[in-house]
Order: C-alpha cells, then structure tokens, then sequence
C-alpha cells in the first residue's frame, strides 16, 4: 500500500483524479482534485482510442493540478466487463484466483487468454458439498484494459491497480455508515450505466448496461436532425419535462422521453431479476448518481416506475480535507469526482 495514491477516472469527455493520503485509516484525507477535458473520439465506452491524446491530457492534468505523487489507481466499468455470481471451493485468495481460468470458460464470450479475471468474495458457505467461497466473478477483455493502462504509463505515470468503477462508488457512498441495508446503486453515464446491489455496503449484484445519457444526445441530432453540440442543450435544457413544453420543441421531448424510457425499463428490469432470484430481500432505497442521472426529471421517472425511494449520495462524512479545500467546494462538483475517489480509497484493500 502506498503512502498517497491518485484514483483517475478516465471519461468520454473528460479525466478526473483525487489525491488521497491515509487510504487506510478512518478518515483518510483529500489533498487535491482536478479535471481536464478530452476531445471527442479520445476515450470511446470507457476505452481509451487515441493513447497519445490522453497521455498528453495526464500530463497537463499532472501539471496544472500539483499532483504529489506518481501512484495512480485506474477504474474499468464498460460494456465489455463481466460480473457474475461463481461459488468456488474454500481456498486462499491467491488459489483462488490461480484456479479462475479453469472455472469460468464456459461463462465468457472470449477465450480465457483474452480476459483479465479476479474474484470478489461475499461470504463461505457450506451446502452439503464442503466449504466454499461465494463471491462475484470479475472478467474484463484485455483489450479493454491495455491501452487506459499504456496512456497512464506513456504519461510517466505508475498503475499500481485497475479497479471496478462500481466498486469503487459503493466504497465512497456507503463509507461511514454503520447499517446502509439493501441498496441499489444506479451510476448513468455517458455511454454506459452501472447497477449494483449492496447489503451493507458489500456488493453482491452488479450489471453493466451499455447505454448513458449521450444516447439520448445521439438520437435527437438524428432524427430531428440537428448538430450534436445543439442537441445536448435541447436535452439538458427539457429533460423528462412534465408539462408545459416549449412551443417548437414537442418532437424533441418525445424523443427524450422514448430513449430514457428505454433506459428506466432496463434498470427497473435489473432491479425486478434481483429481487426475484433473492426471495425474503426488499430493497431500502436507490442511490442515484453519474451526470447522466442529472437529466431533468429523471430521477422522480426512476422512483416512479420501481416504486422505490430515490436519493443522492452523501459520501463526505468520512473523509477529511487538506488545507486549502474544503467539503462545501467538492459537494459543488455534484458528484463529478466520486468515481476518482472511490478508486483512490480502494488502494488500502
């Protein structure tokens, strides 16, 4: 474990990274957060595309944010991530991890050569075949991976983990808080949305759905038509508006409204598979978060339809501040750096 560590979110549009000292201790501290912009087309579902552009963002990002130390974290969470449910015989964790190619074959769309595989344990459990380790199968298309961990290196900088995006934003919302309860953690993206189901802040469903808010972006500069940079104002302009649509602007609204359907049917979908194949669970509330969960109305659409409590996170209560900053200025960025942050507090694991 290093003594400061920066987590790195690395965006559609743009890289965010928080430097954390104390990863360990119960109030770990927050020395420096900062963003860059990435131009379109740099960094495409999660995937780095243009290696060299994005190394060359890191490093104004290094420059103009005063980052202390080289060690950074790196987060995975697109389409092409894997998480399953895999119940293995009790082994140590490296065993365990060792044996993974020989187990999860015929779960993968890739041959085993191709994946990066870890394995997330929840709990031993023992049902008549011996004692076994129930947990969560992590397998990513090496693809996916290479070429966010060769812009960090080209950068000069040193990965010393890559990490599950979802992970990391249930250690920074449910850090602190002694009984979270049955939780669905919703994150809508640009290009992908992220479902995780925690019991007491211990993640035991996760589900990648490969659709985020630059969907809805996409489908009005269609089939209006009109230019991409005016069809992202028409949407964070209207929204799910309820009533009262300006007048001009009603077929903009309908398209809105039809693609962010698409997407509340998905989550309500995974929602209603878990809680199915979960008898005896109820769920206590959604934690919403991501830019795309900004989209005006879309978290009343979301309560609505699952019947469920809808909240925004407050992940703040066990984290401390460097000189200088402070918690009301890194609320004011609604969320935009948890992501960095939660891939930073994973380096103490």
């Amino acid at each position: 474990m290093v003594a400061s560590v920066v987590g790195i979110d690395i965006g559609s549009t743009g890289i965010r990274a928080v430097e954390l000292t104390g990863a360990s201790k119960p109030q770990p501290t927050i020395t420096r957060y900062h963003s860059v912009p990435l131009p379109e087309g740099a960094v495409a579902r999660g995937e780095v595309q243009e290696v060299n552009t994005v190394a060359e963002a890191l490093k104004l990002l290094w420059s103009s944010g005063g980052f202390a130390t080289k060690d950074v974290v790196i987060g995975m969470g697109n389409h092409r991530v894997l998480v399953r449910d895999l119940a293995l015989p009790k082994a140590s964790k490296a065993r365990i991890r060792e044996s993974l190619p020989f187990h999860v074959q015929d779960m993968l769309s890739v041959p085993v050569s191709d994946a990066l595989l870890d394995f997330y344990p929840i709990a031993e459990v023992d049902e008549g075949e011996g004692p076994q380790v129930r947990g969560l199968l992590v397998a990513a298309v090496k693809a996916s991976v290479e070429g966010n961990v060769k812009a960090v290196q080209l950068a000069g900088l040193r990965p010393v983990e890559v990490d599950l995006i979802p992970f990391a934003l249930s250690r920074v919302i449910y850090r602190g808080q002694s009984d979270p309860g049955v939780v669905v953690q919703i994150d809508v993206g640009a290009r992908t949305t992220s479902v995780v189901v925690t019991i007491l802040g211990v993640p035991q469903f996760v589900r990648i759905i490969p659709a985020g808010s630059d969907d809805l972006t996409q489908a009005i500069a269609t089939r209006l038509p009109t230019a991409i940079e005016d069809a992202d104002v028409i949407k964070r302009s209207h929204g799910l508006a309820p009533s009262g649509v300006e007048p001009g602007y009603e077929h903009a609204v309908t398209i809105i409204r039809e693609v962010a359907t698409e997407i509340l049917n998905s989550l309500r979908n995974t929602i209603t598979y878990f809680v199915n194949t979960r008898p005896g669970l109820t769920v206590d509330r959604l934690v919403l978060t991501g830019g795309g969960s900004e989209l005006i109305g879309f978290g009343p659409a979301l309560g609505e339809l699952t019947r469920l409590p809808v909240v925004r996170p407050e992940p703040l209560g066990a984290v401390t501040f460097a000189r200088g900053l402070s918690a009301e200025d890194f609320s004011r960025t609604r969320g935009e750096y948890l992501v960095a942050l939660g891939l930073a507090l994973g380096s103490a694991a």
